[in-house]
């Protein structure tokens, strides 16, 4: 039996109902669960909307996250097609909690964070009596989580950098790194915990979480969000909750170690390799140009490996992120 099977069968053995923020979804039911998370200055009230899909036999609860950054579409977009197409209406066994925008805030206006600068992935658990971002944290952390077994969280590159798509897992998590593997993203990458992020929540709690990024913020990419709905299905089908025709992944690479490359300098930017391809230590892989055409200065690849993430601003200051270096790897 998979470490995954194992996880799921002593964590859950049974289900009947589900209530969230008070209201009961029965075995074959479904519901939009509103939970208020504020206000704007306007008075305008403010909602996280969970739509959950309770099937009538029991099984784990798998929650599907989308716009935990506001600016971050791409998660956005996929988990409102997979609700448009009602990919989680028919499940054979087992609960759906799918949030299409954690970070309704930021959404509307166009940001990363919540109106006062915090970031709503650095605020976790949260406090209720917190700044903002920590409230929003506070209501996943106390009205959904308690309720899951299993978390997919969907991401983007953010300020102009754009991500190939890949799946992150936390060190000495077996079951998430199955489960990274079932979900069949090009790249897997093993990422050290970061403080107060949902992904260490979620290892405190167990709870075995895979974070998806692909692509860049407000930027739509169909090559990112059509991998991360073959992935959501790839993980649905394996839980034994779905049987969509999804095809096999391609080729994934397992990598655990990663570098940044920063601007040397500032200037007029333009990458010669992207996201995805493999480059060579000392190999030039961009160039930041002086605006006044006094100097041209080479951006070169510190190391050998694949490049998971590049930046696309046309300017960029010194100490500036150019590319996100993986090393360290292997086929699986």
């Amino acid at each position: 039996m998979s470490p995954v099977r194992k996880s799921q069968e002593k964590k859950r053995k049974a289900i009947d109902d589900i209530t969230i923020n008070k209201e009961k979804i029965l075995p074959g039911e479904s519901a939009l669960v509103r939970i208020n998370v504020g206000r704007l200055p306007s008075g305008t009230r403010i909602n996280i909307n969970a739509h959950v899909f309770n099937s009538k036999n029991p099984g784990p609860v798998v929650l599907i996250l989308g716009g935990v950054h506001g600016d971050e579409i791409n998660g956005v977009e996929t988990i409102r097609k997979m609700l448009f197409d009602d990919k989680f209406e028919q499940l054979d066994k087992g609960t759906v909690i799918a949030i299409p925008i954690v970070n309704i805030y930021g959404f509307i206006n166009f940001s990363r964070a919540v109106p006062d600068g915090k970031d709503v992935n650095r605020s976790f658990p949260g406090s209720l009596n917190g700044s903002l971002a920590s409230r929003v944290a506070r209501v996943i952390t106390q009205k959904i989580i308690p309720h899951v077994d299993y978390i997919i969280d969907l991401h983007t590159g953010g300020s102009s950098r754009f991500n190939f798509p890949q799946v992150r897992y936390s060190a000495n998590d077996t079951v998430s790194y199955e489960l990274a593997k079932v979900f069949g993203a090009p790249f897997v990458i093993k990422k050290p915990l970061i403080s107060k992020s949902l992904r260490k929540i979620a290892k405190e709690k167990k709870i075995p979480i895979l974070v998806y990024e692909g692509g860049e913020s407000l930027r739509f990419d169909g090559y990112s969000i059509q991998l991360a709905m073959d992935g959501i299905s790839r993980v649905l089908n394996h839980l034994g909750m779905t049987q969509y025709a999804v095809s096999s992944p391609d080729k994934m690479i397992h990598f655990t170690k990663t570098v940044w490359i920063r601007a040397s300098q500032s200037g007029l930017f333009m990458w010669t390799k992207k996201s995805g391809q493999r480059i060579l230590k000392d190999e030039i892989i961009g160039v930041i140009n002086d605006p006044q055409g006094l100097r041209s200065t080479s951006v070169v690849a510190s190391r050998s490996g694949y490049i998971i993430g590049h930046n696309n601003a046309s300017v960029v200051n010194q100490g500036d992120a150019l590319f996100h270096i993986s090393f360290d790897y292997e086929n699986i």
